[in-house]
């Protein structure tokens, strides 16, 4: 047993156990335009049917053929499908904002305008999917930055 613990341990103190991690973080943030899309739209459904459970009890009843177990949780649904929503639009506007900045920046042909900014684009460019990233290295070795 304490072979097995300090195997453990060694791989956790190496950083092993972050490799998962890491490879879930990528795989999201690859995908990233796609799923706060999809966590906008899951957010909106579930609001709906919470706003339409406690303010408009008929509509669930009759439209969406909901029963009377299923409208006692409205006021959860609205207030979870509020979180998910406005956690989708402002996920799918950081992305935006994000991408219209590096767009932006990597028109210009000036070196010494790409240098004012270089710091900054780094930093945004971690942020966004890894076409992002290259088309930052293909702009630096093009105007011969570091």
């Amino acid at each position: 047993m304490d072979e097995i613990c300090k195997d453990v341990l060694k791989k956790i103190w190496r950083g092993e156990k972050n490799i998962m991690k890491m490879k879930i973080i990528g795989f999201l943030r690859e995908y990233q335009f796609f799923f706060s899309i999809i966590l906008t739209i899951i957010g909106f459904v579930i609001l709906f049917l919470g706003v339409t459970g406690i303010w408009f009890k008929d509509i669930p009843k009759g439209f969406l053929n909901l029963n009377d177990d299923f409208l006692k949780w409205s006021f959860y649904l609205l207030v979870i499908g509020f979180i998910v929503f406005v956690s989708g639009v402002w996920y799918l506007y950081s992305f935006l904002k994000n991408r219209k900045f590096v767009l932006e920046e990597l028109r210009t042909n000036k070196r010494s305008e790409l240098l004012k900014r270089h710091g900054e684009l780094k930093n945004t460019v971690k942020h966004l999917p890894s076409k992002y990233q290259k088309m930052l290295k293909e702009k630096e070795e093009e105007l011969k930055i570091k």
